[in-house]
């Protein structure tokens, strides 16, 4: 049974940072592309980072996140995290880890394994 499971949301104040963290299980971690999404109430989910293989480790990044946001995988530990600085009133959402087999991008759709989601709250 494939398990995502994300972990280090909280409340923080505008300019903080937070360090989300996905754990894996029941799937070859490595051969896996990883992506973090966001969704607040009413809204699509957002596509905010992936990251490729660890061959490659190539990363893409949703425009409103470039720059303030790291998404990085350790394979020893089937881990994919996501490192958030300078966070934004706007940052608020329920974020997700989510796992593709052949997908590289920031679409919802082509991603097949999907983790419950960590709440992040930025206060201003």
């Amino acid at each position: 049974q494939v398990q995502l499971v994300e972990s280090g949301g909280g409340l923080v104040q505008a300019g903080g940072s937070l360090s989300l963290s996905c754990t894996t299980s029941g799937l070859d971690f490595e051969d896996y592309i990883m992506g973090w999404f966001r969704q607040t109430p009413g809204k699509e989910r957002e596509g905010v980072a992936c990251i490729s293989w660890k061959s490659s480790s190539a990363t893409l990044y949703g425009d409103s996140v470039k720059g303030r946001f790291t998404i990085s995988r350790d394979d020893a530990k089937n881990t994919v995290t996501l490192l958030m600085n300078s966070l934004k009133p706007e940052d608020t959402a329920m974020y997700y880890c989510a796992a593709s087999h052949r997908y590289f991008g920031l679409g919802t759709t082509d991603y097949n394994y999907w983790g419950q989601g960590t709440q992040v709250t930025v206060t201003s």
